[in-house]
């Protein structure tokens, strides 16, 4: 009877443990947690297709000021760069990738706006951006009026050609075509005088080693564009998480060293960095 009681309880033990490996389940945890450690991922957003900023290389590495923001931000929140999953958003869907839970945050020349803050936080903003142009070195452009009767190139849908022709050069001859790429091309062939947008992109577009040289900022400041990182409406636990890095970086010259290592080349005039948590449109 001794022996068959022992049995019993070992048995009972056994089940018990069984029970609660069961119960455990995996360690994986929500691959968009910001709690990071373990085998956990993040999921992050960014642009793929624009130089200097967020773009993906032949090699499906990541590079970009965007992405060494978010690769920082990453960083002090628990994640190793190799647990960072990069997701394509593109701007038409970015409120949509935040509000499905497609990504933790999003780091993607994501301007604030009044209207975009209704339907997401942000935090930041970690980089004042304006409107202006890029024009070949010597091209004797330097102001927007001097576009009348130049042609001037934008994507379509963009408002910053239409914003140029309205206010500074009413006799400017639009060219929009589908990508900032082929503006640039455009420029670069002769086809068109200027190419308008934000000038962190163009600086992007302008350091690339095939451009080198060739091309220039006109150093206008048409409008002001504060770049903050886009999360989900109402995770202010993940907002306030992301300010404390954001301060951590522009203190600790990262910021810095960044805007060089990716804008450099163009010799972009960047602003100082923005005051982190100044919310602004």
């Amino acid at each position: 009877m001794k022996l068959r009681k022992v049995t019993a309880a070992t048995a009972t033990v056994f089940a018990l443990a069984l029970t609660a490996t069961a119960c455990g389940g995996d360690d994986g945890g929500d691959n968009n947690s910001s709690s990071g450690g373990g085998g956990d991922k993040i999921k992050i957003g960014i642009k793929y297709d624009q130089p200097g900023l967020g773009l993906k290389t032949p090699d499906g590495s990541f590079t970009g000021f965007d992405v060494d923001v978010a690769t920082y931000v990453a960083k002090e929140l628990g994640y190793k760069p190799d647990q960072i999953e990069w997701v394509e958003t593109k701007s038409a869907d970015r409120e949509n990738a935040l509000a499905r839970g497609d990504v933790k945050f999003i780091a993607a020349t994501y301007s604030i706006t009044d209207e975009r803050k209704e339907k997401v936080d942000f935090a930041g903003p970690y980089l004042l951006a304006h409107q202006d142009l890029l024009v070949k070195k010597g091209s004797g452009i330097s102001e927007a009026t001097d576009l009348n009767d130049k042609k001037l190139c934008s994507v379509t849908g963009s408002t910053s050609a239409q914003n140029v022709k309205k206010d500074f050069a009413p006799d400017a001859q639009l060219k929009q075509v589908g990508t900032y790429s082929e503006c640039v091309a455009a420029l670069q062939s002769g086809a068109v005088d200027a190419l308008t947008t934000d000038d962190s992109i163009l600086a992007g577009f302008a350091a690339q080693d095939q451009y080198k040289g060739k091309f220039e900022l006109a150093g206008l400041k048409l409008s002001n564009e504060n770049y903050g990182v886009g999360v989900k409406k109402g995770d202010t636990e993940t907002v306030n998480k992301i300010n404390d890095a954001l301060e951590k970086m522009v203190s600790d010259k990262s910021w810095d060293k960044a805007v060089e290592a990716n804008f450099g080349p163009a010799e972009y005039k960047n602003e100082p960095a923005p005051q982190i948590g100044n919310i602004v449109k």
